[in-house]
């Protein structure tokens, strides 16, 4: 990366209120997490290369995301598959892998001189809809908070988890003291799960969803589902 992994809050500060006026402004999520991560990408790639699909991942021809892109391959996969789920997944919120990469092409800000860093942290981004698919968070404000306690827990990275508290910090006006614990649950969760950005993703879409979730040692978010939802427009 060009920048020195210099924190800066108030770049994050600036942004947040941009998202705060509109929760639709992905783009502003990925400038608070780049301005607040220090160097939490390094130390996950560090981490990465040391694990047993690395080599095989970092050497791929085909990108995550042009596998996630390619829905004819995901219909083709078994019934009650990874891969199925996703797609159902993605059609349900009428979203694409490609919206991710949308947004955090506005944000121009890093730029990577290690082709094999570059690839590690653009697969780490296009993870989040499989994180929701295996972990059962939804994508209503709930379930999106739930989901950034859970990655703070993963990747540790300061600007995934500010994000989180301040969703928390809205989101206890309307479900009270139990959506603390249901983002407790959630890091909790990230804490005992394998390492999701290690994971040989493409090698697990077809295996049942329940599978892969057993595989990873994923638990059912058992306060996330129990909180009452409709009370929140997703």
């Amino acid at each position: 990366m060009n920048q020195a992994n210099k924190v800066q809050p108030v770049v994050a500060i600036r942004a947040m209120a941009k998202l705060l006026k509109n929760p639709e402004a992905t783009e502003e999520v990925f400038i608070i997490i780049r301005a607040l991560s220090g160097d939490a990408l390094g130390k996950g790639y560090r981490r990465f290369v040391t694990t047993p699909h690395a080599r095989a991942i970092l050497d791929s021809e085909t990108s995550l995301l042009n596998v996630l892109s390619n829905r004819e391959q995901l219909k083709a996969m078994p019934e009650g598959s990874l891969g199925r789920h996703y797609l159902a997944f993605m059609e349900a919120g009428n979203i694409s892998a490609e919206g991710l990469k949308e947004a955090s092409d506005n944000d121009d800000s890093e730029r990577f001189s290690d082709p094999d860093m570059e690839t590690y942290a653009l697969r780490l981004r296009d993870q989040h809809d499989l994180w929701h698919v295996v972990t059962g968070f939804g994508r209503d404000v709930a379930g999106e908070s739930c989901l950034l306690a859970f990655t703070y827990s993963q990747t540790k990275n300061r600007g995934v988890g500010f994000i989180g508290i301040i969703g928390a910090l809205k989101l206890r006006r309307i479900f009270g003291r139990r959506f603390f614990s249901s983002m407790w649950q959630a890091f909790q969760m990230g804490r005992r799960t394998s390492w999701l950005p290690a994971q040989h993703w493409e090698r697990m879409l077809t295996l049942p969803l329940q599978q892969v979730r057993n595989k990873l040692g994923l638990e059912a978010p058992s306060r996330y589902s129990s909180l009452p939802l409709e009370l929140v427009i997703a």
